[in-house]
């Protein structure tokens, strides 16, 4: 036997082997620790080995993963898990991607496997009527928000500014996230071009602060050319005012690009849609469908109002490759994007949509706008904490409250670890201009009611601990 073609029956015996232990690891999520990092350090130097000659059994292996190595995480796919930005990590997904994995079919170009083109096609074109855009929009699956990011400044820089583009200027406000610095030094372009636009009192990109600011670089000689506004700052969970950046943006003659990577499947609900007014006139969106959606990591999105704008930045011809498609329908993704050689991502997306409907995942999103809520209101019941930020989505902040900015810190730090202490969820906090605050993000599809009465529970088993003063008590 050649043990890298396996044959039909012996791949149906090593998918019942992995089968049984994801069986079990679906069956402990809810009663599983929110976090159980101790002694990672030491399992990781455990692991350190050369190159193995010879092969060892898949049992042992599985062993070795779900016994050791699998456990020792934060527990991103647990209903506690409201740290960060969760996701969940849907498990019809991996299904399709053991389909996509196996049957290893090239979509980067449609002549290749125009069907399974086509199905990812569905699915961007699905995303842009989500946005409210028309058939000449599209674009492209990535690996996450940070690649979208990075190809949306990439088109904006191409399509605005000169080959010589030093002088060209990027806005965006000073709690947009960290990946759109990156993308800048990536593309080129000195750390000092990003300017950090001001916040308001409710976290906000502050539009004053935006228009002088481009005055001024336009009276420099600069070339103001790129806004992007947060749908969903990672920080809070913040939603910057879309529908006056996007009048600052045509009147300026700017590219609009939004980072709605975590609050862009909202738009699935009424609230979300209320929420996000304004984001159909950006000229590009990210999304990250392993956030709203639920998939496991590696989903990013990013789409474009005008589609031609992607292919205009990106297409690079080669003697070896096919000539590219003319027809409308027919979508070259390496066209389209930096990848020739990607995955089939659009499988893991779409086999979930088509398996229980957008319904229930708007279902899913109204779900945790309300269970954001009622665990916000919980917090604003005790009278020694503040709610910092509002849940305008699903996530917002809170902290001690005291007079003496050092001391609240210093309480606000203390009461986050006696709350993550019991492992039964997990909070994360973030210093902001004026202080250390601790964050609530609800996004996980195994997330219920039941998890907030354990943050209730907690958080009040926290504020009657003793590491606590009386002042944060009740």
């Amino acid at each position: 036997m050649n043990p890298l073609e396996p044959t039909g029956a012996e791949l149906r015996a090593m998918l019942d082997l992995v089968g049984g232990r994801l069986a079990t690891f679906l069956d402990g999520i809810a009663e599983a620790p929110a976090t159980d990092t101790d002694g990672g350090a030491k399992l990781a130097r455990s692991l350190a080995e050369p190159m193995p000659e010879r092969g060892r059994s898949l049992r042992s292996l599985l062993g070795v993963l779900f016994e050791r190595v699998v456990p020792t995480a934060l527990h991103t796919s647990g209903p506690g898990y409201l740290a960060y930005i969760p996701g969940g990590g849907l498990p019809v997904s991996a299904v399709a991607d053991l389909i996509a994995g196996i049957t290893n079919r090239y979509v980067g170009l449609w002549m290749a496997a125009p069907g399974l083109v086509q199905l990812e096609t569905n699915v961007l074109r699905w995303f842009c009527g989500m946005i409210g855009w028309d058939e000449a929009a599209g674009g492209i699956l990535t690996s996450g928000g940070s690649v979208a990011n990075l190809v949306a400044l990439v088109t904006a820089r191409r399509e605005r500014l000169p080959p010589n583009f030093l002088g060209g200027i990027i806005y965006a406000s000073s709690h947009a996230h960290h990946s759109v610095r990156k993308a800048a030094l990536i593309a080129g372009f000195p750390v000092e071009n990003v300017r950090e636009v001001a916040l308001d009192a409710a976290f906000r990109m502050r539009v004053d602060d935006l228009e002088a600011r481009i005055a001024e670089d336009r009276a420099a000689g600069l070339t103001p050319f790129l806004v992007v506004g947060s749908a969903g700052t990672t920080a809070v969970g913040a939603v910057d005012p879309l529908t006056v950046i996007a009048d600052v943006c045509a009147r300026e003659r700017l590219w609009m690009h939004v980072d709605a990577a975590y609050g862009g499947f909202f738009l699935l609900t009424e609230r979300g849609r209320a929420a996000l007014d304004g984001i159909a006139r950006a000229d590009s969106v990210t999304l990250d469908p392993h956030k709203g959606l639920f998939l496991p990591y590696g989903t990013g999105c990013i789409l474009m109002r005008d589609r031609e704008t992607l292919r205009r930045a990106h297409s690079v011809s080669a003697g070896y490759l096919p000539p590219p498609q003319t027809e409308a329908e027919r979508w070259d993704f390496a066209e389209l994007g930096p990848e020739l050689s990607r995955d089939a991502r659009g499988l893991r997306v779409w086999l979930p949509l088509k398996l229980v409907g957008a319904g229930e995942f708007r279902k899913q999103l109204d779900e945790k706008l309300d269970l954001a809520r009622r665990a916000c209101e919980i917090v604003r019941a005790r009278p020694g904490l503040e709610v910092v930020a509002e849940p305008v989505l699903s996530l917002f902040a809170f902290r001690v409250r005291d007079e003496d900015v050092q001391r609240r810190d210093a309480r606000t730090r203390r009461l986050l670890a006696a709350i993550n202490r019991p492992r039964r969820v997990f909070l994360t906090g973030v210093p902001l201009a004026d202080g250390f605050v601790i964050r609530v993000c609800v996004l996980s599809f195994r997330t219920h009611g039941r998890s907030i009465d354990a943050f209730a529970e907690d958080l009040a088993a926290a504020l009657d601990s003793p590491g606590l003063d009386d002042a944060a008590r009740p």
